[in-house]
């Protein structure tokens, strides 16, 4: 059985159509039993909703409650964020006082910070504060 090109991008589009369709509806249950502050009436409610009339359902749904369920999503992901980046936090460990007075000199012998830079960020660290942070990668200074 042979397709016209324009057979293939109709099945093409009518099939992406329906993993649109898909996803929204996990989405939108997934949102619903996220909710906590929903009570168990309305997840069952919103939920059958979405299965007797599905496009009603979620179209209702998106109007109705699209504002709280981004909402809900901002809040998921902020806490991701900050679990992610207190599991890192907490698996690297602190450069110890002598690396960091070793990495001021280092960049001090090759010139990158005057000794004004050099002697305020080496009390910074020996007074265990986070001052400002020594350039990485700069110019060399140009003797004066």
């Amino acid at each position: 059985m042979q397709y016209s090109f324009w057979q293939i991008v109709a099945w093409m589009f009518w099939f992406m159509l329906l993993v649109a369709w898909i996803w929204l509806l996990i989405a939108i249950v997934t949102d619903i039993f996220r909710d906590h502050e929903l009570s168990g009436w309305g997840k069952a409610g919103w939920t059958l909703f979405i299965i007797v009339l599905p496009w009603l359902g979620a179209l209702t749904y998106l109007i109705v409650r699209g504002r709280s369920m981004n909402e809900r999503a901002m809040r998921q992901a902020q806490a991701q964020e900050a679990q992610a980046r207190e599991f890192v936090r907490s698996s690297v460990p602190a450069p110890s006082t002598a690396d960091e007075i070793g990495k001021l000199a280092d960049l001090h012998h090759r010139g990158l910070i005057s000794d004004a830079e050099y002697e305020e960020m080496k009390a910074g660290v020996l007074a265990g504060r986070t001052g400002p942070t020594p350039p990485t990668v700069a110019a060399p200074r140009q003797p004066a």
